[in-house]
């Protein structure tokens, strides 16, 4: 596998395995020091950040499998150099910018910036 197909089968674990709630391919697609933000983390006096345990809990409480569908999941290697890459991901319900590492394992995903499709679900989400 080069790296851009290992730079898109992780960013399809970690999408794939949020719909399907699939520990097992999350986990792996995380890297431990996994910081994922979104917009409304950034703003005031206190950001908060999400973390790999984080994301693992709610995959564990059901993930994403409320929002599948069979909408395409988009994934873009913008960038690749040496031992870091960049992706967008786009899929129905959010798009996230990737920051992703090369380890002895494999591409693993360690900053996550992301934000709904619909502007209208940050109201309902």
């Amino acid at each position: 596998m080069n790296d851009n197909d290992g730079v898109v089968a992780t960013a399809l674990d970690y999408f794939e395995g949020w719909y399907d709630a699939d520990l097992a391919r999350v986990d792996h697609a995380l890297h431990p020091q996994l910081v994922k933000r979104t917009v409304f983390q950034v703003e005031g006096e206190n950001p908060g950040v999400t973390t790999k345990e984080m994301m693992l809990d709610f995959v564990r409480r059901g993930g994403g499998s409320e929002d599948k569908s069979d909408d395409p999941i988009d994934v873009t290697v913008v960038d690749i150099h040496h031992d870091i890459a960049t992706a967008v991901v786009r899929s129905a319900q959010y798009r996230e910018y990737l920051h992703l590492v090369r380890t002895p394992d494999g591409w693993r995903i360690i900053n996550a910036f992301w934000q709904f499709t619909d502007p209208d679900q940050a109201s309902s989400g």
